[in-house]
C-alpha cells in the first residue's frame, strides 16, 4: 500500500529531525531522486512540515525579540511556498504514473488531489509523534498525560482512516474510476504582481 511507504518514510523524517532538533540542522535526503523519485519527494515534505511545525512554536514565545520574530515570519512565509510546491510536484508525479490510464465513462473527480490529501497525513505524522511526547512527559500531572493518551488514541484513529483513503483514491485512479484534475496554487501574497504592496514597491 501506498500508505505505508508514505507513514514510515514520515517517521523516518520525524526521528531524523529530532536527533538534533534544531530548524537550522543541514537536510540531507536519503533517497536519490533518479531512482526513488517518490521517496525522494514525500521524505523532502515531511521535512519541510517538521521543521515549519516547529517554526510555528518559536513564534508562538510571547517574548520573542520583534526583530526576530519579523524574519521567522518571513521563513514561515517561504516554508508555506515550499510545501504548496512539493504538494504540486507530488501530484506531478501521480499525473504521470497514471497518464496511459483512461477513465472509464462514469468516472468521478475527488474533491482533493492525491497530494494534498498526503500533506495532511504527513501534518498527522507530526501530530502523532508530538501527542505522543506530551503522553509520557515526565514531568506531565497524570491529567495532562491521560488527556493526551485519548487524543493520541484519535490521531491514530484517524492515520488508519486517513492512508486507507488514499491508497483507495490511488487504487481508483489507476482502474479509470477518478480521474485526476490539479490546479495550480494561485497564491498572490508572494507575486509583486499580484500583491499590491510588493508592486508598490517596485521602481
Amino acid at each position: 500500500m501506498f500508505s505505508d511507504k508514505a507513514n514510515k518514510i514520515f517517521q523516518e523524517v520525524i526521528e531524523k529531525y529530532h536527533i538534533i532538533n534544531t530548524v537550522g540542522q543541514e537536510f540531507v535526503n536519503p533517497y536519490d531522486e533518479k531512482r526513488n523519485l517518490i521517496e525522494h519527494l514525500l521524505f523532502r515534505k515531511c521535512w519541510i512540515d517538521t521543521v515549519q511545525w516547529h517554526y510555528e512554536d518559536i513564534i508562538r514565545d510571547p517574548n520573542i525579540d520583534p526583530v526576530a520574530a519579523l524574519k521567522l515570519k518571513r521563513q514561515i512565509d517561504a516554508s508555506n511556498q515550499d510545501r504548496t510546491d512539493m504538494v504540486e510536484y507530488i501530484d506531478s508525479y501521480f499525473l504521470d504514473k497514471y497518464k496511459d490510464v483512461q477513465p472509464k465513462e462514469d468516472a468521478t473527480i475527488n474533491s482533493e488531489s492525491p497530494a494534498w490529501a498526503i500533506d495532511r497525513l504527513s501534518i498527522l505524522a507530526l501530530k502523532i509523534y508530538h501527542m505522543d511526547e506530551e503522553a509520557n512527559r515526565e514531568d506531565a500531572s497524570q491529567e495532562h498525560k491521560q488527556a493526551c493518551q485519548n487524543k493520541l488514541n484519535v490521531l491514530l484513529e484517524q492515520r488508519v482512516d486517513l492512508s486507507t483513503a488514499i491508497d483507495q483514491l490511488l487504487r481508483d485512479i489507476e482502474n479509470g474510476d477518478k480521474y485526476m484534475k490539479v490546479y495550480k496554487q494561485m497564491k498572490m501574497y508572494n507575486d509583486e504582481e499580484l500583491n499590491p504592496v510588493l508592486r508598490g514597491t517596485k521602481k
